[in-house]
């Protein structure tokens, strides 16, 4: 059964996401991180509360390791490889070390320097993002038009979310009720991602992306910025900086799994925004998701006839369930 893995973006944060994993051999990887990036993050996956994974730096960082987790443990599960990773947002980052386009160690060391630029960029500029519901791009694009905000994901039909400073974000969501957008919903993050706001990250981010060795990885990964697939490592160093400042093309990537043979997605890591997404703009896909060791059991099975292959896990765990 082809599949396609996506990964949510730092709104699937949720407090105690990592427990379900304390347990299992998956847990390693936040052991990994904390040796990598020398600095304690169980807590973030543990112990971290609502208001703490609202955060920028604490919300990405929860978000990529328990994906990860999940990641690890699924992957051991499954003979047949993916025809394609993606993830939203920050997601983007973990399809890579999924995909294993990046080394390990060095993808940690990116994530986690691009956590601490975006905090940064969070803290001096202080934007907001808004979703649209009901609008389409182009009524989007029109709405922020001569104001400082801009589209920042297209996510899927009906669903757009503009991203700016404050004021113009209020005054963008006044147009959109004017218009007749059907429900605006300013959105509990601490920056306005995607956008040009984001410059001063994009450009301190740059000497470690042109640092970094990418490869061809397992499998293309489909790329926020354009919505394409991707092989080529040279390609990565200049995507990943335009990411920051440029929209994530959320609806198109779907559109291009889809076009790659993929007739299931495999949300993996907490939450199931993806799969509501994926709900709007490819019903013909099956989506499954892997939050715990029995989510990762269960999509195994699903996705091979005879069964999963002996469990990556010792004993059960239990569970929890974005971007």
């Amino acid at each position: 059964m082809p599949y396609a893995v996506i990964f949510p973006g730092q709104g699937a944060a949720a407090p105690a996401a990592g427990d379900p994993w304390r347990t299992d051999p998956a847990w390693a990887a936040v052991e990994r991180a904390e040796a990598v990036l020398e600095t304690p993050l169980a807590r973030l996956v543990l112990d971290a509360d609502a208001d703490e994974l609202a955060t920028t730096r604490a919300s990405q960082l929860a978000v990529l390791l328990t994906s990860l987790m999940a990641w690890d443990c699924f992957s051991q599960l499954v003979d047949e490889r993916p025809v394609a990773f993606a993830g939203h947002s920050l997601g983007q980052i973990t399809a890579l070390l999924a995909a294993e386009a990046v080394d390990r160690d060095e993808g940690l060391r990116l994530a986690g320097r691009r956590a601490d630029l975006t905090q940064q960029s969070a803290d001096a500029h202080q934007g907001k993002m808004a979703a649209l519901m009901g609008a389409d791009l182009a009524t989007a694009e029109k709405i922020c038009a001569g104001l400082d905000a801009w589209v920042a994901n297209d996510n899927a039909p009906g669903q757009v979310v503009i991203a700016g400073t404050g004021p113009a974000v209020d005054d963008a969501a006044a147009r959109a009720r004017e218009q007749g957008v059907r429900k605006v919903i300013e959105l509990a993050v601490g920056h306005a991602f995607h956008t040009p706001l984001l410059a001063d990250a994009a450009e301190s981010l740059r000497p470690l992306l042109d640092s970094l060795r990418f490869t061809a990885g397992q499998a293309p990964v489909v790329a926020n910025t354009d919505g394409q697939p991707h092989d080529d490592p040279a390609a990565w160093p200049e995507l990943l900086a335009r990411h920051l400042v440029e929209p994530v093309r959320w609806r198109t990537c779907q559109d291009t799994i889809a076009t790659l043979g993929a007739d299931t997605l495999i949300e993996v890591g907490p939450g199931r925004i993806l799969a509501g997404l994926a709900r709007r703009t490819v019903p013909e896909l099956q989506v499954l998701n892997v939050a715990t060791p029995e989510d990762a059991a269960t999509a195994a099975d699903a996705l091979s006839p005879v069964g999963a292959l002996t469990s990556f896990t010792s004993s059960p765990s239990s569970t929890k369930d974005t971007a």
